[in-house]
């Protein structure tokens, strides 16, 4: 198979240097990073960002080993891209740093101190031992670069109807951590395959499996009569594109996500469609009090509904409120449904406290929300089952009334 990118092609263009590194502008219209022949590119973007530099680290390490800015004619409207020459995917992880006007009663809250994980990112580190945080003076979370080489063979979606599936709800870790399950590898997405004839034996037809995103269960951390408290469900979201690292049965430098598509292909091979319950509400950096680990310090006012003296819209319960239609968040959730749809042959999506998705930028109910619309009639997802959670903790409650 011919690569899509051909060297030669950006080969031929004179190259900068910055910092010691081949660069030159990059492929605007692929979010996020992508290994390319002879290098990666890097693709992000803000509205009100006035600079951006990419950061590379070593493995483990919390400060970086090259700071690279975007030149002024690397940005194309609001996006920034890059192309850097010479870098090998298993060498480094990456994050960014952005500046940009201070107003938080706009809604602005630009830091150039801040250390931001890439929203688009295919990988996170930094949370990848359950129970344990890297200790870091900033952002522990850093993004890899994926490569994306599994065979699926010759598998082919199930499609079986909605009126014939019959729906297990498990969490990864819960579903066989006790040693009473009997798997060798107890809480991770290898031991549900070794627990796959127990399900069929159920007679379920779909696994759907509770939060599988990059997740902070440390967030809320606290001990209880000598207990360790976690938050232990995953529905605190880190990055919608990356699975939840520390579910594997060990680690994956750069295959990340492998061991999720094998489980993915056995559950096929026996009849079994996947689910997966996604929390597209709000995220792990909560209200004002929260972190800033990603979409606040890129466009705080755009990914987040936002009150008029800038503080966070608490429709989830969980401090903050996603955006959903804005058109770049819209964007975003489109493009990371179509990721799983694609790469890992997710077969349907369970939208937890759905009626979010269908809230204007203020706020307010929509009667035909632009985010449902397009969910409903996205080509990708013609053939993928879409459930919705009805209500939100704001008091919408259309259940048996969900646009679309």
């Amino acid at each position: 198979m011919k690569p899509i990118l051909s060297e030669s092609r950006y080969h031929l263009i004179p190259l900068d240097e910055i910092g010691g590194y081949k660069v030159r502008p990059g492929i605007f219209e692929i979010n996020g990073a992508t290994a390319i022949p002879g290098g990666v590119n890097f693709t992000i973007h803000s509205n009100q960002a006035t600079c951006c530099e990419l950061l590379l680290y070593h493995r483990t390490e919390h400060e970086p080993y090259a700071v690279i800015p975007f030149p002024e004619n690397y940005r194309v409207g609001n996006v920034y891209s890059m192309i850097v020459f010479g870098l090998q995917i298993e060498e480094f992880e990456y994050a960014y740093r952005v500046d940009g006007p201070l107003d938080p009663k706009n809604g602005l809250i630009f830091n150039r101190e801040n250390v931001l994980l890439d929203p688009y990112a295919k990988a996170v580190t930094g949370q990848s031992v359950w129970g344990r945080r890297i200790a870091s003076a900033k952002n522990p979370y850093h993004a890899r670069v994926v490569r994306d080489d599994f065979d699926w063979e010759d598998a082919k979606p199930l499609l079986t109807p909605l009126e014939d599936t019959v729906i297990y709800e498990m969490h990864v870790r819960g579903f066989t951590k006790d040693a009473s399950s009997g798997v060798r590898s107890p809480g991770t997405f290898e031991g549900i395959i070794e627990k796959i004839p127990y399900l069929l034996e159920l007679g379920v037809t779909a696994v759907e499996l509770m939060p599988i995103f990059e997740f902070d269960e440390m967030k809320d951390f606290r001990e209880h009569d000598g207990r360790q408290l976690l938050d232990y469900w995953g529905y605190n979201t880190v990055s919608f594109f990356a699975p939840n690292t520390s579910y594997a049965s060990k680690v994956e430098y750069n295959q990340e996500g492998n061991e999720l598509k094998h489980l993915i292909k056995k559950l096929h091979e026996n009849g079994l469609e996947i689910y997966l319950d996604v929390v597209f509400n709000h995220t792990a950096e909560g209200n004002e009090n929260g972190p800033v680990i990603s979409y606040k310090g890129l466009d705080n006012q755009i990914y987040y509904i936002l009150t008029p003296d800038g503080y966070y819209y608490n429709f989830s319960g969980c401090g903050n409120t996603l955006n959903c239609n804005h058109p770049i968040v819209q964007q975003m959730i489109l493009e990371c449904l179509r990721y799983w749809v694609i790469t890992y042959r997710i077969d349907g999506f369970r939208f937890d406290l759905a009626s979010i998705l269908g809230r204007n930028e203020d706020g307010s109910p929509m009667s035909k929300p632009p985010l449902l619309q397009s969910l409903a009639f996205d080509p990708i997802l013609g053939n993928v089952k879409l459930i919705a959670e009805a209500w939100d903790a704001g008091g919408l409650y259309p259940v048996g009334d969900f646009p679309s």
